[in-house]
């Protein structure tokens, strides 16, 4: 009675790179048996398990120009949440054993219930497989996915004002999470402000261990009038700084 879907997933990436393919993407739905304890027999759920490592190969080009990361894992699975119309999961940083320290985040639903992990594979586990580049993988619950709420879609007119897009670059420490920064961002109110989104994220050269450079684009638009290019950068201007201000960051 197999607990978790993963050593298979494994297994599949480890062929796959045996035969010179290194751009892998898989998942598996399947049944395992979780919660073995000495006083409850196996509860038997249907569990979803997804893995992705390489180069992120996008549309109309021939060549990936940077490599996977957390968030295109992160991303697909809410895609997919998205497209079966539930509501948005949230994501914590937590730890497990197959997942390495610091890349590793806790998969809830809206009510805060528990019902996955997601993140950077272990180094340990990795050199069992014996692979050289990094590797992301999720499991969670399924039956739990698909029994929660479902997220209320409203309908709302084509704006008829056209939209203002600013970036900002953050430079922040490793431990702050995204979800903070767009929480930070929602909870300002800060006037036209329509959406934030993330470009991407940068480690590496010229960036300190301890850090990591976020990229942001944020929306403006007013539903009465075409903003001006003052009124946009002031309110831009304000939300950086309190962004800034917030997370301790620095401005890219």
């Amino acid at each position: 009675m197999r607990s978790t879907l993963l050593p298979g997933l494994l297994s599949s990436v480890r062929h796959n790179f045996n035969h010179g393919i290194r751009d892998v993407r898989l998942f598996e739905i399947g049944r395992i048996f979780a919660n073995f304890t000495p006083r409850e027999l196996p509860q038997e759920i249907l569990a979803l398990a997804m893995i992705a490592t390489g180069g992120a190969i996008e549309e109309n080009k021939a060549q990936a120009e940077r490599e996977l990361d957390f968030f295109d894992l992160k991303g697909a699975l809410e895609a997919a949440i998205d497209w079966m119309n539930l509501s948005p999961l949230s994501f914590t940083q937590t730890s497990a054993r197959h997942l390495r320290m610091g890349q590793t985040a806790l998969i809830k639903l809206v009510d805060g219930t528990e019902i996955g992990t997601i993140g950077r594979l272990a180094e340990n586990v990795a050199a069992s497989y014996k692979f050289r580049q990094a590797v992301y993988l999720l499991e969670l619950d399924l039956d739990a996915l698909l029994s929660g709420p479902a997220k209320l879609i409203q309908y709302s007119p084509l704006p008829r004002y056209p939209s203002v897009t600013r970036d900002i670059s953050l430079l922040v420490d490793r431990n702050v999470l995204l979800e903070d920064i767009f929480n930070m961002v929602t909870a300002q109110n800060v006037a036209d402000c329509r959406s934030v989104k993330l470009v991407g994220t940068f480690e590496g050269e010229n960036i300190p261990p301890s850090k990591r450079s976020v990229t942001l684009r944020l929306e403006y638009r007013s539903d009465d009038r075409t903003l001006r290019d003052e009124e946009v950068e002031e309110r831009h201007s304000r939300l950086t700084r309190l962004l800034l201000e917030a997370f301790a960051a620095e401005q890219r």
